[in-house]
């Protein structure tokens, strides 16, 4: 038989789910299957006829692994144009059998990233040979099927058998292209961190330069229902550095299809209980619109629940809730008595499960061990024709820094509610206000355009009298007046970052008014 008239797989997968049906669905349609290292050794346990690629090359893999496909017989039966004469005549003189199939998934490179390897070892998983072969079978699409995820192999299959059309060729080809764009993405966010110092290789948190070109990578999870609004099309996508700590990474056990809104209030949700380990006091984040109505801490999951529902029962009607311990039988029955659109835990015990299931429209999303969070990559917004981009704040109040300008200084316990509710302004949109007693807030000021005006609506919602209460302001008083309006309701103590002109009278009118005041030097705008 004429090489030209051979078929010819060839895989080479760090991921083998699906592998073996794969190549055993190829072998059967009369593809000879050629691999290499880990892959070939998979097929060969289970019996699937193979080919190593020495074989094919008889050149053996050099370098530890480092040179295993990168060859002229490898790379010229992908690269070959089939309908173009010279090309084929090449083939036929250098005796290359054509390549038809090409799939390929790539050293996970980002979990290596992850995982706290040194420099070193990470540089031994970026992937060369994997990302050579599928580019060139994603450049020479019309005559070869790059294949990258292994969802796509029953297409892939389905296809050879009824011809695999342009339509298709074309698919496989920009999702190829895709994946590699979205791997060198990766490694290139990752080395932008590296730093060399004293002739060694370290990572920094974030490359505090910012690069001058940016490239992100993201995955897309689902094609969602609509937008923010039904006449809007939208998707969700993962970052290719994304941990499974996330709402990106959630497990949805029940409960309707999750909506664009749906996940913006999750991940407020989320960001806002990763303020509470669990191992500390069990806590409960109730979200409504991005901002939080209900927030409280206490001995049992139950008890928080009842307390942060109570802040704002009316805008706890069709929220969000975050946990920071998995669900139990008692916080599930009081979670049943409200209606909500979604509830995010690290867990739902059996018998919390069995309470909430007749809730059949209830979205249940259960997060992985909520103490390996990381906050990777930048915090982006998109304006029209670009995009802003900067750190994540996650700037923990600094109790060396902070200073007490006022007659009166805060009381322990006093103290103690100021952290909280610290913790809780700048999860709120500004101009942000939130006002705290002893383990739950309060109410909540969000987005106001001035911040007197939050003030007003702090004390609004918690219900006039906040006797004894303290507040948090995400930013400075511009003026006196929210000062006197959270006095006059009964406030004690306030903290805020400072930094007005007009600092000298703000503090003025707390010693006036006996209140104690802690400045923070740090401002939390959430926008």
């Amino acid at each position: 038989m004429a090489v030209k008239e051979k078929r010819r797989a060839l895989l080479s997968v760090a991921d083998k789910r699906g592998l073996v049906p794969f190549a055993r669905g190829l072998f059967e349609r009369g593809y000879e299957i050629v691999s290499s290292g880990g892959t070939a050794d998979a097929l060969a346990a289970e019996a699937v006829p193979v080919t190593r690629v020495s074989d094919v090359t008889g050149f053996p893999e050099i370098l530890g692994g480092r040179v295993k496909t990168l060859h002229p017989l490898i790379h010229g039966g992908i690269l070959a144009r089939r309908d173009v004469a010279s090309d084929r005549a090449d083939l036929d003189a250098q005796e290359i059998v054509p390549v038809d199939v090409v799939a390929v998934n790539f050293y996970p490179f980002e979990a290596k990233a992850a995982s706290g390897l040194s420099v070193t070892e990470v540089i031994e998983n970026i992937d060369i040979g994997g990302p050579a072969m599928l580019r060139a079978a994603a450049k020479n699409f019309q005559h070869v099927a790059p294949v990258v995820d292994s969802r796509d192999y029953p297409l892939v299959l389905g296809k050879l058998d009824e011809g695999l059309d342009l339509a298709t060729r074309l698919y496989l080809m920009v999702k190829a292209f895709r994946a590699s764009a979205r791997y060198e993405a990766a490694i290139a966010s990752y080395f932008a961190r590296v730093e060399a110092k004293e002739g060694g290789l370290t990572v920094s948190e974030l490359d505090p330069s910012f690069p001058q070109t940016l490239s992100l990578g993201y995955e897309k999870i689902l094609d969602l229902r609509y937008g923010e609004n039904p006449h809007l099309s939208a998707a969700f996508y993962r970052d290719a550095g994304s941990v499974p700590n996330a709402v990106a990474g959630a497990r949805k056990l029940q409960g309707k299809e999750l909506s664009y809104n749906n996940i913006l209030d999750l991940d407020a949700a989320w960001r806002l209980i990763l303020e509470f380990p669990p191992d500390a006091l069990a806590a409960v984040a109730i979200v409504k619109h991005t901002n939080p109505c209900g927030v409280a801490i206490a001995a049992e999951l139950a008890d928080a629940y009842v307390q942060a529902r109570e802040v704002d029962s009316v805008a706890a009607f069709g929220g969000i809730v975050a946990l920071n311990r998995a669900v139990d039988r008692r916080t599930a029955e009081a979670l049943a008595e409200t209606f909500l659109e979604a509830i995010i835990a690290p867990g739902f015990e059996p018998e919390a499960l069995e309470i909430l299931s007749p809730k059949k429209n209830l979205r249940l999303m259960a997060v992985d061990d909520p103490s390996g969070a990381r906050w990777e990559g930048y915090n982006a917004s998109r304006v029209v024709g670009g995009l802003l981009v900067q750190e994540w704040d996650r700037v923990e109040l600094d109790e060396k820094a902070l200073e007490v300008p006022t007659e009166r200084k805060p009381t322990s316990s006093e103290m103690d509610v100021l952290r909280l509710a610290w913790k809780v302004v700048r999860h709120v949109k500004s101009n942000a206000i939130v006002v705290a007693t002893e383990n739950r807030l309060l109410g909540v000021g969000a987005g106001q355009m001035s911040r007197v005006d939050s003030c007003r609506l702090a004390v609004s919602k918690a219900g006039g009298s906040c006797e004894g209460a303290v507040a948090a302001s995400d930013a400075f008083f511009p003026f006196r007046d929210g000062v006197d309006v959270l006095a006059e309701a009964g406030v004690k103590a306030i903290i805020q970052p400072g930094g007005s002109i007009r600092d000298d009278e703000v503090v003025a009118a707390a010693n006036e008014r006996g209140l104690a005041m802690v400045l923070t030097g740090v401002r939390h705008f959430r926008h």
